[in-house]
């Protein structure tokens, strides 16, 4: 379904539809797209108002936590005053004012897998923003399954990573990369992180999204791209898929 721009709306995306490479099509497909967006932490307060202001047409926000003082060295929708209320709650407040025509929708709520399963079918898109391997992986099954998009980030440390994923016939899924490490045990908490360094990755889910639900240049499927903040130095490397994956070989 094509979404046609209002005088409205085409004043307020004017600077993408200046680019050629998106032009009205483009930004007619962002309005079409439903993405839902899974961790509002500090990858998701970074990811989540580029979508809503680049003008992603419904956006979901998932998670089950209440704001710490702990968290608002690095997730940035939140202030002060917002201590002990859902995230789910105040990242819809702030994202409502960043632009009133995006559907926004909050679930306060831990989605296990046969939720995952049951909603997931229903978006064109997935961002994973959590912070806990079982997560991602019943995401990333849940991905494989319905055939849809997803766009993994994680940071700690000085560290990051990113990984997009097209989940059609023969392409690799994310089991195919975390059966080479087990669960992270140490957290933010324990192990620590540097602020911007979760910005960047959540920036770059945001602008990797934008690029696949609009059609915008070469969607950079299965690299995967690992950051340096100390050094300031990208890595990127070729996932391939693996043969005896338990999650996309049944596909």
């Amino acid at each position: 379904m094509t979404e046609i721009l209002n005088p409205q709306q085409a004043l307020r995306y004017s600077r993408q539809l200046m680019l050629p490479a998106l032009d009205f099509r483009g930004q007619e497909a962002l309005l079409a797209s439903k993405v839902l967006l899974v961790g509002m932490g500090g990858l998701g307060c970074a990811a989540a108002p580029y979508l809503v202001a680049s003008g992603v047409g419904e956006l979901t926000l998932v998670d089950d936590d209440n704001i710490d003082r702990s968290n608002l060295q690095r997730q940035i929708l939140y202030r002060e005053q917002d201590i002990g209320q859902p995230k789910v709650s105040i990242a819809l407040q702030q994202l409502q004012q960043l632009n009133s025509d995006i559907k926004l929708t909050a679930l306060a709520q831990r989605l296990d897998e046969t939720a995952l399963q049951q909603l997931i079918p229903g978006y064109s898109l997935v961002l994973d923003c959590t912070d806990n391997l079982s997560t991602r992986n019943a995401i990333n099954a849940a991905c494989v399954h319905a055939g849809v998009p997803l766009v993994s980030a994680a940071a700690i440390r000085f560290e990051g990573q990113l990984l997009s994923l097209r989940h059609q016939p023969g392409d690799p899924c994310y089991q195919c990369l975390s059966r080479f490490f087990g669960e992270q045990q140490l957290s933010c908490m324990e192990a620590g992180i540097l602020s911007p360094v979760v910005g960047v990755l959540g920036v770059m889910q945001a602008l990797a999204a934008v690029k696949i639900l609009a059609a915008v240049g070469e969607p950079e499927y299965h690299q995967l791209k690992l950051f340096d903040a100390l050094s300031g130095q990208w890595q990127q490397f070729q996932l391939t898929v693996d043969p005896d994956c338990p999650v996309c070989r049944r596909r």
